[in-house]
């Protein structure tokens, strides 16, 4: 791509928030197509489990990049980048307006901003830190962070075991704080001046009971189903995928050793707690310029 796309369309927000109805209605307003703005949707295998838009609305409007990687596989935001570039550059899609929906604001810090070039870490420094990871958990890989990159680890809470690991790998990869290499370089793919952007909110109580009558939906409706063929791939547990909220929990169900109410509650916070979350960064990084939009 030679510039950055004029006219994008931006929606964000936290899990259950009702973005997808609004992409949907935008792209068939403008006869655009829908492009995958989540971490998480990327994946196969959990159509359910992750949210993605199911087939009614894939029949409306064109989607991309959503469950085109393998459980197996850790897909970076720069990967995500790179396959966005790639769509927009097609001949078939230039002149028409692509609408970005997701919950990941990495993705979309990336889009406006250009990426930030994070090196590569080397498998044996990624296999060994998650292997402590495993065995030790992230409180004690905190502690570790907060001895080389006292920075990330004030930035961190002590359970966020994802973000925890990534900090580590990185310091230990490159010597630098992963804050320097976040640090957005490189050309834009959308022209901010010139996208829509909007920020999906719910009141909080609402926000709650979607979330408790979807993963409702889910359980009934095929996440069962979705954990078994997951887990029979025999995957590395520290796979992004195989930490899908729900995964764990249905697999704990599946294996004996939760209740199935039990199984359901911990899902249910879970999510909670990351739309929490969400909303928390969106209300923090997104500037003025986002809307607010409450369907």
């Amino acid at each position: 791509m030679s510039e950055a796309v004029k006219n994008a369309i931006l929606i964000a927000g936290a899990t259950a928030s009702g973005k997808s109805a609004l992409a949907l209605k935008l792209a068939k307003e403008h006869e655009g197509f829908i492009v995958n703005t989540d971490s998480m949707q990327v994946y196969d295998v959990l159509n359910l489990l992750t949210a993605r838009p199911p087939e009614e609305d894939l029949s409306q409007a064109e989607h991309y990049l959503y469950g085109h990687v393998a459980p197996s596989v850790t897909y970076s935001t720069g990967k995500w980048f790179d396959d966005v570039k790639t769509l927009l550059a097609k001949s078939e899609n230039q002149g028409r307006v692509p609408v970005f929906v997701g919950g990941t604001g990495l993705y979309f810090r990336a889009l406006v901003g250009g990426l930030s070039q994070i090196p590569d870490v080397p498998d044996d420094i990624r296999h060994y830190w998650r292997a402590r990871m495993e065995e030790e958990g992230a409180e004690s890989l905190h502690r570790i962070l907060s001895e080389i990159d006292p920075v990330m680890a004030a930035n961190l809470k002590p359970a966020d075991g994802q973000r925890i690991l990534r900090s580590i790998e990185i310091m230990k990869a490159t010597g630098k704080s992963l804050s320097f290499w976040q640090k957005p370089t490189g050309t834009a793919l959308v022209d901010e001046k010139s996208a829509q952007k909007f920020v999906v909110t719910q009141e909080r109580p609402v926000l709650r009971q979607r979330i408790a009558d979807r993963f409702a939906l889910m359980w009934n409706g095929g996440a069962q189903e979705e954990v078994a063929k997951l887990m029979a791939l025999q995957l590395d547990p520290s796979l992004p995928a195989m930490k899908a909220i729900g995964v764990r929990e249905i697999a704990d169900y599946q294996a004996g050793h939760l209740s199935r109410e039990r199984a359901i509650e911990l899902a249910v916070t879970a999510t909670r707690q990351y739309a929490k979350r969400q909303s928390t960064w969106f209300r923090n990084q997104l500037d003025e310029s986002w809307k607010i939009y409450r369907p």
